[in-house]
């Protein structure tokens, strides 16, 4: 028995060695940790569980049958974070470059599965280089397998993707899947040919980082959610993102014990409107005071900065927060915005996260531009996404709420539950200046009578009151109690019950 036990260490420290002394060195001079380091990292100590271990390929094209290392490439098996269950797959850069092959990509498929059959949320660790090409259309199907499973999990379970190294070709549509992508900046970077493709298809010269670095993917396509510094920054954040999240769409949020009383008020609420209308502000400055102890976790920060979207908790358990951001384009909607909060929100409603929105939109940003880049279906997006959303919904208004866009940032017309509105609210077509000279035209000329008409449309209509009056308004609340105000209304809407027309699924306006 001793020997057998013997032969079945030496197996396990085979397969943990992955490819060697020399290619982990390698990893490391890269400044990137090996795929096991990286998951001892992201789970609570001494909680993971490998699955399929001694898995090898069977390929025996190209000489392949001479090399085979167990594991194949990826580190798959469970672990808890926070005391919560998680699955996770780790590609492993020192074993065949992390390439998949068909037994690399069951042993990732084997992980979805149990990971959908016991509602428990998946993180994928990816640091490769797409397909094995030796083996062709055996591994091309391993992709097509993991792309279903991606599919039917999705808002069933959380899927996180963390782009920790080369991710190229097939693998890229993995994560773009998923419900949130992350990158560790200049070792990490994601596209579907790369540059030496680039360069003989279109003649560009660009390099790795240009082509799809996480500076790329945060700011001008989306597709990352935020980028980190290195491997440990993004798996430390991560653990903190699970505890936001719930494990899957039918268990309860989490629930986190807050020492920050949800009775507190902030006085300086009070003043964080300026005086002058077109002035800016912080709308995080608000988000963080209404937060339990100040935390927010923003997703999507260094895109579409003029929305901003993120997790935080009020009273102990999660809220989705949506919000304006007038220090960035006066808060207007465009494309990326739309597309950026209606994504999130469709999370949210899913995962049955409480919805609150901070309002202070002047309208959607005109210009050829924008019109030509499909303003309407963008904006259309988040119209969408707002008015199916059956989660719990609680809109502030802080200061102006104009045209179409009033309606988009979840008002009262979408089946808001609860709309508030600050005194300082302004709730109308359009601002009043534009109002007054497009209603009073042959006055345009008479500089005191606009100035007149404009004063006279600010006192009708600047203002809350005119809203609440129709019932549009639920309340009109003090900016200092804001915090006290949501907690409770949370409290209210707990057991919220509202359900959709039935349907195989909706169409919204891709």
């Amino acid at each position: 028995m001793q020997e057998i036990l013997a032969k079945l260490k030496l197996r396990r420290a085979e397969a943990r060695a992955g490819g060697g002394e020399k290619r982990t060195n390698a990893q490391h001079a890269r400044g990137k940790l090996t795929a096991r380091e990286r998951i001892d990292l992201l789970v609570d100590e001494g909680s993971f569980e490998e699955f399929d271990m001694f898995v090898e390929h069977r390929s025996t094209d190209f000489g392949m049958e001479k090399s085979k290392i167990p594991g194949d490439g990826v580190i798959t098996g469970w672990g808890t974070v926070n005391g919560r269950v998680i699955y996770v797959f780790a590609k492993d850069f020192t074993v065949f470059g992390g390439s998949l092959s068909e037994s690399h990509a069951r042993k990732i498929t084997k992980i979805q599965d149990m990971a959908l059959q016991n509602h428990a949320p998946i993180i994928g660790l990816f640091d490769a280089g797409g397909a094995r090409i030796q083996e062709g259309v055996n591994a091309l199907g391993g992709y097509g397998e993991v792309f279903q499973r991606n599919v039917l999990a999705s808002g069933v379970i959380p899927q996180i993707s963390v782009i920790m190294g080369p991710c190229a070709g097939g693998d890229v549509y993995s994560p773009a899947m998923t419900d949130f992508i992350f990158m560790v900046r200049d070792t990490s970077y994601m596209f579907v040919t790369g540059p030496d493709v680039v360069k003989t298809v279109t003649n560009e010269t660009v390099t790795a980082e240009e082509l799809g670095g996480a500076s790329v993917h945060t700011t001008k396509s989306s597709i990352a959610d935020k980028g980190y510094d290195n491997d440990v920054e993004a798996l430390l954040q991560m653990r903190r993102l699970i505890d936001f999240l719930p494990s899957s769409n039918t268990d309860p949020l989490p629930e986190i014990p807050s020492f920050d009383d949800t009775e507190r008020i902030d006085m300086s609420l009070d003043t964080l409107i300026p005086a002058n209308p077109n002035q800016p502000y912080d709308m995080k400055e608000l988000i963080h005071k209404i937060a339990d102890e100040g935390d927010f976790f923003e997703i999507q920060e260094a895109h579409a900065k003029n929305i901003i979207v993120g997790f935080a908790r009020l009273g102990g358990r999660t809220i989705g927060v949506v919000a304006n951001q007038p220090l960035v384009l006066a808060g207007v909607l465009d494309s990326d915005a739309g597309r950026k909060a209606a994504r999130f929100v469709r999370f949210c409603d899913c995962f049955n996260i409480p919805i609150v929105t901070f309002v202070d939109v002047p309208g959607f940003l005109p210009g050829t531009a924008q019109e030509y880049g499909g303003l309407i279906k963008h904006g259309a997006k988040l119209l969408f996404a707002f008015a199916e959303a059956t989660v719990p919904k609680i809109t502030l208004i802080t200061r102006k709420a104009y045209g179409g866009a009033y309606v988009v940032m979840s008002s009262k017309h979408l089946r808001g539950d609860l709309n508030y509105a600050w005194p300082s609210a302004e709730i109308a077509v359009m601002g009043s200046r534009g109002a007054a000279e497009i209603l009073y035209r042959s006055e345009l000329g008479d500089k005191d009578k606009i100035a007149a008409r404009v004063k006279d449309y600010e006192d009708r209509f600047a203002n809350p009151f005119v809203a609440a009056e129709r019932g549009f308004l639920d309340e009109i609340i003090m900016p200092h109690s804001t915090r006290k105000r949501m907690a409770r209304a949370l409290d209210m809407l707990r057991h919220k019950e509202l359900n959709n027309p039935w349907k195989k699924h909706d169409n919204i306006p891709l």
